[in-house]
C-alpha cells in the first residue's frame, strides 16, 4: 500500500459532507472507503471500531484515530498547514477536546 487510506462513517450525514469536501482537495492521494462498503475479507478492524472514531492507516500500515486522523487525511490537500495547526503545543489539547465532545455528540445521536 502507498497511499493512506481513510476510514468513514457513510450513514453520518456530518461526515459524509466533510468527507465530500476532503475529496474535492484530496486529488486521489487520499484512500477513501465508507466503511458500510468493506468487504468481510478486507484486513481493517470491526465496523463497530470503525464507527466509533474516524480511523486512518497509514501507507506504512500504522493505525491512526480521531483528530489525529483527520489532522493526517488534510494532509494531503493544499490546506494542510491549517489544519497542522490544531496539533501545536497550545492549540492541541483544546483541538482534541472539542472533536471528543464532538464524537460524543455524534455518538450519543446515533
Amino acid at each position: 500500500m502507498d497511499k493512506d487510506t481513510l476510514y468513514y462513517d457513510g450513514a453520518c450525514p456530518l461526515c459524509s459532507a466533510e468527507i465530500g469536501k476532503l475529496e474535492k482537495y484530496t486529488r486521489d492521494e487520499l484512500i477513501i472507503r465508507d466503511i458500510y462498503e468493506l468487504g468481510d475479507d478486507e484486513a481493517a478492524p470491526d465496523k463497530a471500531l470503525l464507527l466509533s472514531r474516524l480511523h486512518l492507516k497509514t501507507a506504512e500500515g500504522e493505525w491512526i484515530t480521531g483528530l489525529q486522523a483527520n489532522i493526517r487525511a488534510w494532509h494531503h490537500t493544499p490546506f494542510r498547514h491549517l489544519w497542522r495547526m490544531l496539533d501545536w503545543p497550545l492549540i492541541s489539547p483544546v483541538s482534541h477536546w472539542f472533536y471528543e465532545l464532538w464524537l460524543r455528540k455524534r455518538n450519543s445521536s446515533s
